[in-house]
């Protein structure tokens, strides 16, 4: 009862929130022309257990390992109604593949996601309704093969970044900082049985703790000693490592934030074919954590299921540059405007691309490739 209570004084705090913004706008003469959305997907379960996991042999997941679980398709269905909600007067009732385009990548929890998003952005309406007792209508998502996506998963081959990676890695302020949280990996290998000494096999076992905390699950009482503190910490700061240098920022976040810009300005210059107002990335927690660092935005955290990055256009009327807004909507509800760097909460489209044209690759292709 009281979750529901919670969640409908947070829904009636972000429609207060979300007409604010919008009467503000309307009143400045500001007209939304344009929107990317990147989001994390919905809940899941774990990606893998460890040896000595209590609960694996236990483990009720009706789909199997990282599948979307139902509390994360009403997760994302109800960020789709927030969605319908923010962008009410951006996008038509009535589905049009003019209007919006969704992209994920090539995994079952992003499409899922989608789909779950897009049943809560558009239900069917007039025509749209296609069965009489079906309150859901299929809308098209344009999936992205792991081996071509440089996009959103970052999973397309690049042997530039992974040079660029190792190098990173042998620098002393990694090292040094590796060398602080030794103690705290070979505890958590010792008593795991899994060896932890990595990003990606860190990330693993913290999320795998994390996800059967949410599902109401005992940890074993060694883990008492390292999480949630101080493996939360960690994985939050980690977080950031394939974004830590420009020079690796713009193999990894560079080829979406071109994108987006780019199509901000073919829209401003009438040359967006089709002529859509929103575009959507359904991905993970690290396209997330990319997109921020490499716009100079994140604060170390792990971003929560379906954490979304929204970027707006607006044309002032008044004939002033048209200008970008960026938000962020974690767990709390309320999306947070984020000060660009150098450039505050309403930055010239022209500024961006001055800002941020040491990480917006030119040939991401020939960048990728190891020069003699």
């Amino acid at each position: 009862m009281w979750k529901t209570q919670a969640f409908t004084q947070a829904l009636i705090a972000i429609i207060f929130e979300t007409i604010l913004l919008v009467f503000c706008d309307n009143v400045n003469d500001n007209e939304l022309v344009f929107a990317h959305v990147v989001y994390r997907h919905g809940n899941r379960t774990p990606l893998v257990s460890y040896p000595t996991d209590p609960w694996e042999a236990r483990y009720n997941w009706n789909h199997g390992w990282g599948q979307l679980t139902n509390e994360g398709k009403r997760t994302q269905f109800h960020l789709g109604q927030w969605l319908r909600n923010r962008y009410r007067d951006l996008l038509s009732e009535i589905y049009s593949e003019d209007e919006i385009y969704v992209q994920t990548t090539e995994a079952d929890r992003t499409l899922m996601s989608a789909l779950s998003n897009l049943a809560g952005l558009y239900p069917p309406k007039g025509t749209d309704q296609w069965l009489s007792d079906m309150p859901w209508q299929p809308i098209p998502v344009h999936q992205i093969p792991k081996s071509m996506d440089h996009i959103i998963s970052g999973t397309r081959h690049c042997p530039k970044f992974q040079q660029l990676l190792n190098q990173h890695m042998q620098t002393d302020d990694y090292r040094t900082y590796f060398r602080s949280i030794k103690s705290i990996l070979d505890y958590a290998t010792h008593h795991s049985r899994k060896q932890i000494d990595s990003v990606v096999s860190l990330y693993d076992f913290y999320n795998c703790l994390d996800v059967e905390q949410e599902n109401g699950f005992d940890l074993p009482a060694w883990t008492q000693k390292i999480y949630p503190e101080p493996l939360r910490s960690i994985s939050a700061e980690m977080f950031r490592l394939h974004t830590n240098t420009t020079a690796m920022a713009r193999l990894k976040a560079g080829p979406m934030i071109k994108d987006i810009l780019t199509r901000f300005q073919d829209k401003v210059n009438g040359n967006l074919i089709p002529n859509r107002r929103l575009w959507v990335y359904s991905g993970h927690d690290i396209t997330v954590v990319n997109l921020l660092n490499g716009l100079g935005l994140f604060k170390p955290h792990n971003p929560p299921y379906a954490a979304c990055v929204m970027l707006e256009l607006r044309i002032p009327k008044s004939g002033d540059s048209p200008y970008v807004s960026i938000y962020y909507k974690d767990s709390s509800g309320n999306p947070e405007p984020l000060d660009i760097p150098k450039c505050g909460q309403r930055c010239p489209l022209e500024r961006m691309f001055d800002l941020y044209k040491d990480i917006i690759p030119s040939d991401w292709d020939r960048e990728c490739e190891i020069q003699d």
